[in-house]
């Protein structure tokens, strides 16, 4: 077990490139001490990912090296040897969702060396292991029954089976309520106190100052500055993530809409059986409304259910005074109801595709006749997304998967305008993107709303709340209260956790 005070993991002078113009990692550097939580920030595309692959062995640097406990790294292809070292729990889970969770701690292992599968010692080492390291779930239990926050302690104590005593968090928090996040940083503080060091990677700022001592910032490839938690602020943190003095905005002025239209989006006695009740709200031409709340809200039960991923037993949803026909998702968007999901790889994207095919599924009708698309059309439309957006690609024709996460999110908001909706419904539309990314998508969502879009934010994140001009907060599946602009963070939490 390695001391307090000892490198754990170290990245010394490490570069690595991809083709010859792409500059992943230049001489970078990272010393993550035991016993101390450290946190990897920066803008997407400044690195993280690079250096995480590298980190975990699945990808070999160009130049410089790898060290755990003062040692080198394993030989890339000894991947049990990497996994005694460290592991990471991604953003997107890498549990197997048809499996048990017994199966999923033991996966390639379940018989432990022998030929046959002793079920009933699987399940026991499972529950052995489960007890060890205070996970609260139940070894039969099917994965995909699984709450997120559940599915990540599973991934940590599958790792910590191997060996591992140094985990990378990727994003952790990105699918997460209020309460869920406490509880897990309860679990990492004990965790901590066991043995274990974490490498934490967000672009919640307020959460890398509640749980980490140690700061690391990469900007464009290169590392900036490490530094204690208590001597870096905040301001000269974002600076250095960004290379100037950009400071997280508040509300920005905008258009005042007119509260005397008729509304675009009507949601009257919205009801869903066990999910929500008597739902009812209105969102005016040109209006920002967010709908805030817990994650036993029911708010994003009742987003989806808008835009006809879900069906209400009773009561009415009405685009400029007229249900969308046919009901489903194909009726809210021909209805004019354009849609941002909460969860960009499960729900957003088809990673196989283009950046260009990605940004205009919603409308193949513009891109050709007759069941024949244009791929001049298609590249057209695409580029003026890319534009509007700023999305940074090599080009149209680039997979969607070799983006950024905040470029990724940018094409999911473009497959959203691309039908010029008159409703726009948004879920948590800044997860797991980076400070000027979380900018540039509210300054889009500030021009929809002047160009006379009804805008729908379903988030807990006050950063996706800023802008709006009224705020609707459900607890328990009922709206209890709504704030107009204006609000403070104080009283607005204290009501999504229904505490006022």
């Amino acid at each position: 077990m390695t001391a307090t005070g000892e490198p754990i993991a170290e990245a010394i002078d490490v570069s690595k490139r991809f083709g010859r113009n792409v500059i992943a990692l230049d001489r970078v550097g990272l010393r993550v001490t035991a016993g101390r939580t450290h946190a990897l920030v920066g803008r997407n595309g400044a690195g993280k990912s690079t250096l995480v692959s590298i980190l975990t062995g699945l990808a070999a640097p160009d130049e410089g090296e790898v060290r755990f406990n003062g040692r080198p790294a394993p030989s890339p292809a000894d991947r049990d040897g990497w996994r005694a070292k460290v592991a990471c729990v991604y953003q997107k889970s890498t549990i197997i969702p048809d499996l048990s969770v017994a199966e999923n701690l033991f996966v390639n292992n379940q018989g432990f060396g022998g030929r046959i599968i002793k079920w009933r010692t699987v399940r026991r080492r499972a529950r052995d292991l489960l007890d060890t390291w205070s996970v609260p779930v139940d070894v039969d239990t099917v994965a995909r029954d699984l709450s997120v926050e559940h599915r990540q302690l599973v991934e940590i104590a599958r790792s910590l089976s191997h060996g591992a005593r140094f985990i990378i968090l990727d994003e952790p928090t990105a699918q997460l309520d209020g309460p869920a996040i406490k509880r897990l940083f309860a679990r990492i503080g004990d965790l901590q106190s066991q043995g274990v060091t974490f490498l934490f990677i967000s672009h919640h700022l307020d959460e890398t100052y509640e749980i980490c001592r140690d700061i690391t910032v990469f900007r464009d490839a290169k590392h900036v500055v490490t530094a204690p938690a208590e001597e870096l602020g905040k301001r000269e943190l974002i600076a250095a993530m960004t290379g100037d003095s950009v400071e997280l905005q508040t509300s920005v002025a905008r258009r005042d809409p007119d509260r005397s239209a008729a509304p675009t989006l009507t949601v009257d006695g919205l009801t869903r059986t066990g999910e929500f009740a008597d739902v009812t709200f209105a969102v005016r031409p040109g209006e920002i409304v967010g709908l805030a709340g817990g994650g036993s809200s029911g708010r994003i039960e009742v987003a989806e259910t808008i835009v006809g991923l879900r069906k209400a037993a009773t009561g009415s949803v009405l685009v400029s005074g007229s249900a969308p026909r046919g009901g489903g998702v194909r009726g809210a968007l021909d209805a004019g109801i354009g849609f941002v999901p909460r969860d960009r790889h499960e729900e957003g994207l088809v990673p196989e595709m283009s950046v260009a095919d990605n940004a205009t599924l919603t409308v193949p009708h513009r891109l050709g006749r007759l069941g024949l698309l244009s791929r001049r059309t298609r590249n057209t439309v695409a580029g003026k997304a890319i534009d509007e957006l700023g999305i940074k690609t090599e080009g149209p024709d680039q997979s969607v998967a070799e983006l950024s996460g905040g470029n990724q999110q940018k094409v999911v908001f473009a497959r959203a305008l691309a039908t010029d909706p008159a409703v726009l419904v948004l879920i948590t539309p800044t997860a797991g993107v980076d400070v000027r990314s979380k900018e540039t998508l509210r300054a889009v969502v500030r021009a929809a709303a002047d160009r006379g879009t009804a805008v729908l934010v379903v988030s807990d994140e006050l950063d996706d709340l800023r802008d709006c001009d009224r705020v609707v907060v459900m607890v328990q599946g009922a709206i209890v209260q709504e704030f107009e602009q204006g609000w403070g963070d104080k009283e607005l939490v204290a009501a999504m956790e229904g505490l006022s």
